[in-house]
């Protein structure tokens, strides 16, 4: 297997021209909200998912640089 993630490119989707579904748009709206960004209205599902994909390398909840790992501030653990 050449590729080590199946999944494919947005740029190769069938239905990446078609309206973002409503569980991107929620998803991406409290990424957005996070990172202090607005959602452009009438995304593709393509450009919903390239926005979530920057957002989450963006964000500490997702990008596991501490609290989203179960880490409370100040890193001591329980």
């Amino acid at each position: 297997m050449s590729d080590a993630n199946p999944a494919k490119n947005v740029e190769n989707w069938a239905t990446g021209d078609e309206p973002a579904t409503g569980p991107q748009l929620s998803y991406l709206s409290t990424l957005a909200r996070e990172a202090g960004e607005e959602v452009p209205e009438n995304l593709t599902k393509a450009e919903a998912s390239r926005m979530i994909d920057r957002l989450q390398q963006a964000s500490p909840r997702t990008s596991g640089t501490g609290a989203a790992e179960g880490n409370p501030p100040g890193g001591q653990g329980a």
